[in-house]
């Protein structure tokens, strides 16, 4: 089983979203089920997005670091892998199951299709909605790239010389050229988005399953 994108429930959420619709979790569950899971074995399901279901024996992405609690509902599941992005958030959900950390990765080949010349110098690239909280800090003034299909956000991104990004965007920024500047202080240091495509995870991905379904390989 897998629950991803196209899942009713999610394209029922999706649809409703205002400012948040093209987000990182949408698009990370497309390259997921297009280049991880095929180069993964594995008997568990899949739940790369959050629809308020799973099944026992999943594997379940969290993409929400700020609000672990979102993901209580696993809580009726047994034998889960939680995979997280960030180190920190293993341990905000460690009590739903095996929590490990896996590194944010992208597809870098088709990211770099969209490089381009250097004309403009600093933006903000992500979601309207993160620039609310009090760990945000972005000087006045700064353009800002968000509410974009990403086609044509990475393609508006990848003209400037600097970005304030985080996760995915901001690997992203950094396969386009960018710098990427902090603004979060969750993230004191850009130097935690490492450049790391989707296949590359999916071998990291399969020794960690591995190791916790107790699989010996040659």
């Amino acid at each position: 089983m897998i629950i991803d994108h196209t899942h009713p429930a999610y394209i029922r959420k999706w649809r409703n979203m205002t400012g948040g619709r093209y987000n990182g979790a949408y698009y990370y569950s497309q390259e997921i089920r297009k280049n991880i899971i095929p180069n993964v074995e594995t008997d568990r399901n899949w739940v790369l997005v959050n629809v308020g279901k799973a099944a026992d024996h999943s594997i379940v992405f969290i993409h929400n670091n700020l609000h672990p609690e979102n993901y209580d509902y696993l809580k009726k599941y047994e034998d889960l892998v939680l995979v997280c992005g960030v180190r920190s958030t293993c341990d905000k959900v460690a009590h739903l199951g095996h929590a490990i950390y896996l590194p944010l990765s992208v597809d870098v080949a088709e990211i770099e299709k969209h490089k381009k010349p250097k004309t403009k110098e600093t933006a903000y690239v992500g979601r309207k909605g993160k620039k609310r909280y009090d760990f945000i800090h972005l000087p006045e003034g700064t353009p800002c790239l968000e509410g974009l299909p990403r086609n044509e956000l990475l393609s508006k991104m990848a003209e400037y010389k600097n970005i304030y990004a985080v996760g995915r965007t901001a690997i992203e920024g950094k396969i386009l050229g960018c710098k990427v500047l902090v603004y979060d202080d969750r993230y004191p240091s850009t130097r935690i988005w490492r450049i790391i495509d989707n296949k590359d995870a999916a071998a990291m991905l399969q020794q960690k399953l591995d190791k916790i379904d107790g699989i010996t390989r040659e």
